[in-house]
C-alpha cells in the first residue's frame, strides 16, 4: 500500500461529558459510511456516562492520559495504528460527511488538511466568537506566514508521521495551533477545505479567557519555531516609543521653539534600532521560508524513494 493511500484510517473523537451529543454524532458517523472499528473515542474521564454510551453502541473507547484536549489528542495518536487520522469533536458541531473529503486531500499529497468553518449554521457562532477566531487566525498567519483562514478548527485530518513529531506541550484548546505551527514550520504540506459548522449540543466549554491563552501560546510557538524572528520582532517594537519621542521633539521645536536634545537623541536611537530590527525580521522570514522549501523538497524526495522501494 502506497503512502498516499488512506484506505486504512482512524477517526479520533476527544470526549469530555458529551452524553447529550455523542449518540447523535456516533449515529451520523455510521450513516456516512464510517465503520465502528475505524472510530476511536478518547474519553477525558467523563462523569456523565459518555464512555458507557459509546461502548454500548459498539465503539472503541480509551481513557486519555493527563488532562485537557491536547493530551486527549496525544493519547489518540499513540493508540491509533492507521497512517491517516481524522479528528473531530463530539459535540455535534462538525458534520461527519466531511471526513472523506479530508481523507481525499491526504491522498492528494497533503500531510495536514484543516476543515475551515465556512458554512455556518445560524446561531452556531456568536459575533464575539467569529471575531475572536478571525483575529487569532490572522495573528497566526502573520507569525507563521501561512495562508489559512481557520487554524483553530477542531476538524482536520493528518498523517500519523506528522502527528508523532508534535510535542503536545501546550494544553487545552491550543493543540490545533501547535499542530499547524509544527507542520508549517517543518516542511509538511498543509491545506484547508471548506466545511460546515453547526450549533453544539450540550454545554459550551470555550470561553473568552481561552482566546487570550491561545494567543499567548501562539507567541510561545513563534519562540519555539522561529526564535530569531521573535527576537527581531520584539526589537521592532522600539519604533513605537522612538517615533513618539521624534514627533514630540519635532512638535516642541516647530511650535514652541524648544529643542530637547536628550529626547531627540533617544528618539533617533530607538527609531533607528526599531527600523533595523524590522528589516532583519523581514529578512528572517524570507530565510525561514527558504528553509521550509528545502525541508519540503527533502520530504517529497523521501516520499518518492519510499514509494519506489
Amino acid at each position: 500500500m502506497g503512502e498516499g493511500s488512506c484506505s486504512d484510517y482512524t477517526v479520533i473523537i476527544p470526549v469530555l461529558n458529551e452524553a447529550e451529543a455523542l449518540p447523535i454524532v456516533l449515529t451520523e458517523l455510521v450513516e456516512n459510511g464510517v465503520p465502528r472499528d475505524r472510530v476511536l473515542i478518547v474519553d477525558g474521564h467523563s462523569s456523565d456516562g459518555s464512555r458507557e454510551i459509546a461502548e454500548s453502541r459498539g465503539f472503541r473507547v480509551i481513557l486519555q492520559e493527563g488532562k485537557g484536549k491536547a493530551m486527549a489528542v496525544k493519547t489518540g495518536v499513540e493508540n491509533a495504528g492507521s497512517e491517516c487520522i481524522v479528528f473531530m469533536d463530539g459535540d455535534y458541531t462538525y458534520p461527519a460527511k466531511h471526513i472523506h473529503d479530508l481523507l481525499k486531500q491526504l491522498e492528494n499529497g497533503y500531510d495536514l488538511v484543516i476543515g475551515s468553518r465556512v458554512y455556518l449554521e445560524k446561531g452556531s457562532q456568536s459575533a464575539l466568537f467569529k471575531l475572536g477566531n478571525k483575529a487569532l487566525s490572522l495573528f497566526f498567519r502573520v507569525l507563521f506566514g501561512v495562508k489559512l483562514s481557520d487554524v483553530l478548527s477542531g476538524m482536520y485530518s493528518a498523517r500519523r508521521k506528522l502527528l508523532r513529531e508534535v510535542g503536545f506541550e501546550f494544553t487545552g484548546f491550543s493543540v490545533e495551533a501547535e499542530i499547524v505551527a509544527h507542520a508549517a514550520s517543518t516542511g509538511f504540506r498543509v491545506t484547508e477545505i471548506p466545511i460546515g459548522y453547526r450549533r453544539r449540543v450540550g454545554r459550551k466549554k470555550l470561553g473568552v479567557r481561552h482566546g487570550f491563552k491561545i494567543a499567548l501560546d501562539m507567541v510561545r510557538l513563534t519562540w519555539r519555531y522561529s526564535p530569531v524572528f521573535f527576537i527581531f520582532a520584539l526589537g521592532a517594537l522600539m519604533l513605537i516609543p522612538g517615533l513618539y519621542l521624534d514627533l514630540f521633539v519635532l512638535y516642541r521645536w516647530l511650535f514652541h521653539g524648544v529643542l530637547h536634545h536628550v529626547r531627540a537623541l533617544a528618539g533617533i536611537t530607538l527609531s533607528g534600532l526599531g527600523a533595523l530590527c524590522s528589516i532583519l525580521a523581514v529578512l528572517t522570514l524570507y530565510f525561514k521560508r527558504f528553509e521550509i522549501r528545502v525541508l519540503r523538497a527533502l520530504r517529497d524526495l523521501e516520499k518518492k524513494v519510499g514509494s519506489e522501494a
